[in-house]
């Protein structure tokens, strides 16, 4: 990110939360950045933030190859916030003791707060309701520390530096369990930081067609859009930014949900993106065949899809850069970037496709999360229908179909999806959930329709509420509308006399089922 905005920098040391600390600072209206701690000092020094926070981790500070930072950091004359992990590595980069804790806490826990004038606690007062997660305890604070907040249990609940500008909480005011977490990020961005809280998304997208126009010149402009929100919202962009010179490429690979491509064209066609449609979905029925293997079905959409674009865009000759949806999550979890945490997946859109077609690239969203994404697609007049749609997997019902993808499964699936989807709309249920499926299970079930014994195809619908997509709870729906979605399914999904509900929650089961 270039310095158009004040940030925050997050130091990461492989915590779950790490993202969700970004997350954070962002909705507080100042743009924040994950750093690599394993990449030393020259990065955060040349990012120049107001603030930097270090996230918390699952190591300890006592392990062999335990993550780490430069302690110049903490010498930069910036604001340092620890969390967990980040206050005992403070603590010991620092001259403290940081030992092995005899009650170790995990979750709820009460914190008293101590003398915290001049602090990011400061204006909080009494009894802290915290999330803890921890297994070490600073046993001496360092030279210049002083304890601001303990706990039955842990001595060194919160501590600070004023003079240094350094802070640090045993706690994670970060996730929602700490309910006033955000209080305390407010604090420290704000009051101890001195941000002023300019990263909005009409902010953004001023900045972001600027720099598409800068960086693209008169050239040329392709891009793939698969009807999901992240290449929706990078095409409506995109035309925002250069008209006509954008175009953007939709590959009907077939594995689409019911009248999907009707309705991406026609919002696509009224936010004024110039689409050309391709129809590859027997190329990609073709390619399946006989595959049975979540992972196999992955490869083969990925390269067929790859075949595809690459012969679409070479008709496009005249074109020098290539636009992707890609996002901040993206970004992460397809590089080693997480210091100590290994890579989670190489995410379609920041692999193969450039170096392959030797095109530029644009990706005027990577900088965002979803939640942003979400709400710039509605500041450029995408519908609510598309902008607000649930999650819907890069390979599409190929992974929600157990077992062998043919034509009849993908017809009898696609229709069940459509039901439920639909009835969820009508009683109000779609906005509730964070993300609804039904998949087609790899067996038959024996039924009686009119008198007659049947043996067809289970559907399972699944339904679950989330907030950050690490873990997820099933959604607790009505049993009238699961009867309604259950009857209707079998009376109009001709090849169904089965219909079941997924209560797994996440973990252990995924919200996917492959």
């Amino acid at each position: 990110m270039d310095r158009e905005f004040e940030s925050i920098a997050v130091m990461d040391f492989g915590s779950q939360y790490s993202q969700l600390i970004a997350r954070r600072v962002r909705e507080l209206g100042v743009y924040a950045e994950l750093f690599d701690c394993h990449k030393g000092v020259d990065p955060v020094r040349a990012a120049k933030p107001v603030g930097i926070i270090l996230s918390g981790g699952p190591a300890s500070v006592h392990e062999k190859d335990s993550p780490t930072i430069n302690a110049e950091i903490l010498d930069l004359g910036i604001p340092v916030l620890g969390i967990c992990y980040g206050m005992q590595l403070m603590a010991q980069l620092s001259g403290g003791e940081v030992v092995p804790s005899p009650h170790r806490e995990y979750g709820r826990r009460e914190v008293e707060l101590l003398h915290v004038a001049d602090t990011p606690l400061d204006g909080l007062s009494g009894t802290l309701d915290t999330w803890m997660s921890h297994g070490d305890q600073i046993e001496r604070l360092p030279d210049g520390f002083e304890q601001i907040g303990r706990s039955d249990t842990c001595p060194v609940a919160a501590m600070a530096n004023r003079e240094r500008h350094l802070y640090g909480v045993q706690f994670h005011p970060e996730v929602r369990h700490t309910p006033k977490g955000m209080d305390i990020l407010r604090s420290f961005v704000f009051e101890t930081c001195g941000a002023s809280g300019y990263w909005t998304m009409d902010a953004f997208e001023e900045v972001m067609e600027r720099r598409i126009r800068e960086q693209v010149g008169s050239s040329r402009v392709i891009g793939g859009v698969s009807g999901g929100v992240d290449s929706s919202v990078m095409a409506a962009l995109l035309a925002s930014a250069i008209g006509e010179k954008f175009t953007a490429l939709f590959v009907n690979n077939g594995l689409l949900r019911k009248n999907e491509q009707e309705e991406v064209a026609k919002a696509l066609d009224e936010a004024g993106v110039k689409l050309e449609v391709v129809d590859a979905s027997d190329r990609f029925l073709q390619a399946l065949q006989g595959v049975v293997d979540p992972e196999d079905k992955r490869r083969k959409i990925g390269h067929t899809f790859i075949e595809v674009f690459d012969e679409v865009a070479s008709q496009h000759s005249d074109a020098d850069f290539l636009a992707q949806g890609t996002l901040y999550p993206d970004v992460i979890e397809s590089t080693s970037f997480k210091g100590p945490s290994a890579v989670i997946k190489t995410h379609h859109n920041v692999g193969g496709l450039p170096e392959k077609m030797k095109l530029k690239l644009v990706e005027p969203l990577r900088e965002l999360f979803k939640d942003e994404v979400r709400e710039l697609g509605r500041k450029l007049g995408l519908p609510e229908a598309l902008v607000g749609r649930h999650p819907f997997p890069g390979p599409g019902l190929a992974v929600r179909i157990l077992g062998e993808v043919t034509a009849e499964r993908l017809s009898v699936l696609r229709e069940a999806d459509a039901i439920f989807i639909e009835e969820l709309r009508h009683a109000g249920w779609y906005d509730k959930v964070s993300q609804a499926l039904a998949v087609l299970l790899p067996v038959k079930s024996v039924g009686v329709m009119g008198d007659a014994r049947t043996y067809e195809h289970v559907i399972a619908l699944r339904s679950v509420d989330t907030w950050d997509f690490m873990t997820a709870d099933f959604s607790p729906l009505p049993h009238d509308l699961l009867g309604r979605v259950s009857t209707r399914i079998i009376n109009e999904v001709k090849g169904v006399n089965r219909v079941v509900y997924d209560i797994s929650s996440k973990p252990p089961a995924t919200v996917e089922w492959e």
